[in-house]
């Protein structure tokens, strides 16, 4: 008997017009928020879960289809989900995992609805949502300012702002390290499932866990680091983070490793900056030590003469070290739109939503140090407005307030016949909501 077969499926009832077939989500509640929406909007809706921190966010047991079989058996045993439950449309939550790659391929061959969620490209004050896929997939790859403004002049609304405080970070690595906790003592069920990422679930949740407790003192070194700089009087450059596992950086950038980055970047600023100018390195929000990236930077100061001209920041908020910031580098994060929101100049190295002719530099990255040319933030803020009235959406994953706020404008945007793109672009989308301040 297939994996999939339940009494549901015998029923002669007539299908709805909408079958909905979520995947993996983001860690937490949110998808099964969206389910039940979805469903209250008329729809059906699955859940196929593949370990038990799947399993532990679904709180429907007669909508959830459990996964054990391999990877190598999971594309035949999907298409064979999609015809027995005449799936319409499928969710997940990045495009780029093997299980998700397999499921975008065979749902695009059979004409089916493919919904994305990532984090916003905005973020942390937006979620991303678009059809297809996200980041190097999107289809704002393939889209030129001009068309966007364009666009644009069908729409007379101002972009709104972000919010002063959005608050859902401990949320973020709570959940992580919840789910991490079932998949390592309540996976008996799923003994055939494989983490997409190379460290073993054991170790991926001593490593949120140890974020978790480890919250309170960075913040105070990462403060304290921060203070330095910004009180020094030197004229600094920025290199933007990422974490060295995340789908971004492994698939739409040239590099394998952090290391690889941070010598090319040591190595030009070393090459090009003026000799009174300094690289500050901040890591990315959710570093947890996995990637020794503090001793591989000082390795390389060292190796180039620089080391009293290098300093490291942990995670944290960005905002204070762009106040004064000359430039800034990085692989595809999406920090760079912050960057470029005050106009600095910006060097991206791998494919990412806002590497445009208009604002991204393509100077030599040792010239890019010497003196690196402004972007046009007019063309920016089109840009900007653009994605903040199409696929960039306000709210958030992981605290409760921010998934209301989510859930109030996505679910019309999955169930509409045009994606974001498109509705905007016909005026059929609806007006974007104003961000609150969530807690």
């Amino acid at each position: 008997m297939p994996f999939w077969h339940t009494d549901r499926m015998m029923s002669t009832a007539p299908q709805p017009t909408r079958v909905f077939l979520f995947l993996q989500g983001p860690h937490g509640p949110f998808f099964y928020g969206l389910g039940r929406m979805l469903r209250a909007a008329g729809a059906d809706v699955w859940r196929v879960g593949f370990n038990a921190g799947d399993r532990a966010f679904w709180f429907q047991p007669s909508t959830y289809i459990p996964y054990r079989g391999t990877v190598d058996d999971w594309p035949d045993t999907f298409i064979e989900l999609l015809e027995a439950k005449g799936v319409t449309d499928i969710v997940l939550y990045g495009d780029t995992r093997p299980i998700h790659a397999e499921a975008v391929k065979a749902a695009r061959d059979r004409g089916l609805m493919i919904h994305v969620f990532e984090e916003g490209y905005m973020r942390p004050y937006w979620v991303t949502y678009e059809r297809g896929g996200t980041n190097g997939h999107s289809r704002l790859m393939d889209m030129s300012i001009t068309e966007m403004q364009e666009a644009l002049a069908l729409s007379d609304m101002e972009a709104p702002l972000p919010p002063a405080h959005w608050g859902d970070m401990r949320q973020h690595i709570f959940y992580g390290a919840l789910y991490h906790w079932f998949v390592m003592f309540r996976n008996g069920h799923y003994r055939n499932f494989r983490p997409h990422r190379s460290l073993t679930v054991t170790k991926e949740f001593q490593l949120y866990l140890k974020r978790l407790l480890l919250m309170p003192f960075q913040a105070i070194e990462r403060r304290i680091a921060t203070a330095r700089i910004r009180l020094s009087g030197f004229p600094y450059h920025l290199a933007l983070l990422q974490l060295e596992h995340d789908s971004s950086f492994q698939m739409h950038s040239p590099f394998s490793t952090m290391t690889e980055f941070l010598a090319e970047i040591v190595e030009g600023f070393a090459a090009g900056a003026p000799k009174h100018h300094h690289l500050v390195v901040k890591a990315h929000p959710l570093e947890d030590g996995r990637v020794p990236v503090r001793r591989e930077l000082r390795r390389l100061a060292k190796q180039h003469g620089i080391s009293h001209r290098v300093h490291y920041v942990r995670g944290g908020k960005l905002a204070q070290l762009l106040t004064d910031a000359r430039s800034a580098v990085t692989v595809n994060s999406t920090a760079a739109q912050q960057v470029l929101w005050r106009g600095i100049p910006l060097k991206v190295f791998g494919k990412a939503v806002y590497d445009k002719p208009e604002f991204v530099s393509e100077q030599p990255l040792k010239d890019f140090f010497k003196g690196a040319a402004r972007p046009d933030s007019r063309a920016y803020k089109d840009y900007r407005r653009f994605l903040l009235e199409t696929s960039q959406v306000a709210g958030g994953f992981y605290s409760a307030r921010a998934r209301r706020q989510l859930l109030r404008q996505v679910v019309d945007m999955m169930l509409s016949p045009e994606d974001p793109y498109d509705a905007f672009k016909s005026g059929t989308s609806a007006p974007r909501q104003q961000l609150r301040v969530v807690n």
